[in-house]
């Protein structure tokens, strides 16, 4: 008789998948046995350190932080229903085209094609799979009120050899996206093969990213040119693969970008003229910075575990496709945006010169700028998938100055961070080579940046508790395994709810990702979150042995979204749930 998560696999899966993850679960029933704690489970492998490399070789590339060009047209137009006779696989109707295309939305091509990176000088060239054939992809540059369509094309090789599966549904994170373009895992296509939630393969699809705030249909009732509630903005994105059991080693290989947007408020402009703007470092000195922790081979090839439920801690952390590289720095500030792109690590970074901690301003968690700034800090402690913008000012500092991102956080397996200890793993150098003028904005204390949204628990009309834990060698929620088809919740589309995130395991830690909507924080373990988490937030750092309450809004559109542990490990080993918005 197959167990539960065999079942699910039966469904879900194409005949590789199905196969190879059988083998998994074999693999976690040796590991793991019993109940939930972590002292059920074997120690974890023992595998060799990656080879070394020599340090800070390589700049930061260009292209991982300037704007991805549109193209003028898309042959065939987009439209609301798939495609078929083009080639477009078997999606389901795009929401709200019609009156959101009628605002001339900018269009893309995007094609998802295996190509040669190198990571290091001292590593060979080696394939990976990459969002317009780089590692990470091109970085988007959007606007609220202007939607976009972004036509990714599956180019990858059917018959690849190594880890990953070359089907793809690429998730936005964490836009206010149509359940159709919001890449839910089961969604996954490619030419030949689709998954059990649409219904047709294809060459291409065509994503639909309104770029309205949440709030829209509310907003129109009383002003029919209204695009949501300004106050539900978010700036840093970004997008990855997000295919069915298969997440964890299709990012790995590179299928991982971002995605920026701007308002009047958070522009993108430091010499903007409106007295709306923030104006925020910009243009070149605003720096996205995606870090992922990667193993290398004796080969020195990416490695990657995709049958252990447990996977493998990496030891080599890549910044925008590189290990150990430099940025060469002007003295003025910069706009940091701090992506944890996984698949596992957690990171706690500070900015280090001659081995004293300086300072830096914290304007923005998981996307969202916050009220108002905080000044002064040392730290930025980031999960699987949260992001931070700081704001760092070298003007302070002579040119010839070398200062160093440093991350601290101890973790030597998967379970989870331990204590932060200096000195640390230095990540990133900073070199001050010239003076260049600046126009963006000082902060105090006062400035005040993005208001909340009120918390108006009237609307609350169900509360809702999951447990994250282990079992049966693989991970659970609420004592179940993931299945696409299979709805856990049903929220109603302009309703509330509270939802309690609970880790009743005592060894590991997840951060939880909610698609679709940001939430708020009530509690954390029975008190108020820290100030960098009184924010809006779309990932929520779940430690052992704790528990998080939170306040989510369901508006706008409706159909299937996700909930998961972002560890990519345990995502893949399906520590998820579906949840479907109902009309």
């Amino acid at each position: 008789m197959m167990s539960k998560h065999e079942d699910h696999l039966e469904e879900a899966a194409s005949p590789s998948k199905r196969e190879l993850l059988k083998l998994s679960l074999a693999a976690g029933a040796v590991a793991v046995t019993g109940g939930p704690n972590h002292a059920d489970a074997a120690d974890p492998p023992i595998v060799p350190p990656s080879p070394p490399v020599t340090p800070w070789l390589e700049e930061i590339p260009a292209y991982t932080y300037r704007p991805y060009t549109p193209v003028p047209l898309l042959d065939p137009p987009p439209q609301e229903t798939a495609n078929l006779g083009a080639g477009e696989m078997g999606r389901n109707p795009l929401q709200k085209f019609a009156e959101l295309y009628a605002r001339q939305p900018d269009l893309y091509e995007l094609h998802l094609q295996e190509t040669m990176h190198v990571f290091h000088p001292d590593y060979p060239a080696q394939p990976i799979w990459g969002f317009g054939g780089t590692y990470p992809g091109p970085t988007f540059y959007a606007r609220y009120g202007k939607p976009a369509i972004v036509r990714l094309f599956n180019e990858l090789p059917a018959n690849h050899v190594g880890f990953g599966t070359p089907e793809t549904t690429m998730h936005l994170h964490n836009l206010h996206t149509p359940s159709e373009s919001d890449g839910f895992p089961g969604d996954y296509w490619s030419q030949t093969k689709f998954g059990p939630t649409v219904f047709a393969p294809g060459r291409y699809k065509d994503h639909f990213y309104p770029n309205v705030y949440a709030g829209y249909e509310k907003s129109r009732e009383t002003n029919p040119n209204a695009i949501g509630d300004p106050r539900e903005a978010l700036g840093t994105l970004w997008y990855h693969d997000h295919t069915l059991d298969f997440t964890g080693p299709n990012v790995v290989k590179g299928m991982a970008g971002f995605y920026l947007l701007f308002d009047e408020l958070d522009s993108g402009n430091e010499n903007d003229p409106s007295n709306a703007a923030l104006r925020l470092p910009s243009g070149d000195y605003d720096v996205p910075l995606i870090f992922q922790d990667l193993r290398f081979g004796a080969d020195k090839l990416v490695t990657f575990d995709q049958l252990s439920p447990e996977g493998v801690i990496g030891d080599q952390i890549v910044v925008n496709g590189k290990i150990k590289p430099y940025l060469n720095v002007a003295r003025r500030r910069y706009r940091f945006r701090l992506l944890n792109g996984g698949p596992t690590r957690w990171y706690e970074f500070y900015l280090v010169q001659n081995n004293g901690v300086r300072l830096f301003t914290y304007v923005a968690n998981d996307g969202n700028l916050l009220p108002f700034p905080l000044l002064n800090q040392t730290k930025v402690n980031l999960g699987v998938a949260e992001r931070a913008d700081i704001i760092v000012d070298f003007s302070a500092y002579p040119i010839g100055t070398v200062l160093y991102l440093v991350n601290r956080l101890q973790q030597p397996d998967t379970r989870g961070p331990k204590d932060a200890k200096a000195p640390g793993d230095q990540v990133l150098k900073f070199i001050v080579d010239r003076n260049a003028p600046d126009a963006s904005r000082v902060l105090t204390p006062a400035t005040p940046m993005r208001e909340l949204p009120p918390i108006d628990l009237s609307e609350v009309v169900a509360t809702r508790t999951w447990d994250f834990h282990r079992s049966n060698g693989a991970w659970v929620v609420n004592g179940q395994f993931f299945n696409v088809k299979k709805v856990r919740a049903n929220p109603k589309k302009g309703t509330a709810e509270i939802w309690t995130l609970r880790n009743i395991d005592d060894g590991w830690s997840h951060p939880i990702h909610i698609h679709f909507e940001e939430g708020r924080i009530l509690k954390k373990n029975g008190a108020a979150p820290p100030p960098h988490e009184r924010g809006r937030k779309d990932v929520y750092p779940l430690f052992k042995n704790s528990t998080i309450e939170l306040f989510i809004r369901f508006r706008d559109f409706t159909g299937k979204y996700p909930m998961h542990c972002h560890n990519l490990v345990h995502e893949d080993h399906a520590m998820m749930i579906r949840f479907d918005i109902e009309p």
